[in-house]
């Protein structure tokens, strides 16, 4: 049976975030956890510049589909997370 990376991303969500140094970590609804090195994710710059106050300031979007960070303007959606490859 095939599975769609679209299918699982719609039935997943954000449930918690977390930071550990430079670590982000994600625990999903269904208790997975994501974590990554912001560092190493150009993307993440806006988050690896951020204060430990404004990191701290996060809100989850509805149905859990995004985390976002209202002192800094910007967000991160699950399904970018989840498509990721791993960082080398």
């Amino acid at each position: 049976m095939l599975t769609s990376a679209s299918s699982i991303t719609e039935e997943v969500g954000a449930a918690s975030v977390r930071f550990v140094g430079e670590q982000l970590s994600v625990t999903l609804s269904d208790s997975r956890e994501i974590s990554l090195p912001m560092n190493r994710v150009p993307w993440l710059s806006w988050l690896v510049r951020a204060t430990p106050e404004q990191r701290a300031n996060w809100s989850i979007e509805p149905g859990g589909f995004a985390i976002y960070w209202n002192d800094l303007d910007n967000g991160i959606e699950i399904c970018h997370l989840l498509s990721m490859q791993p960082v080398a």
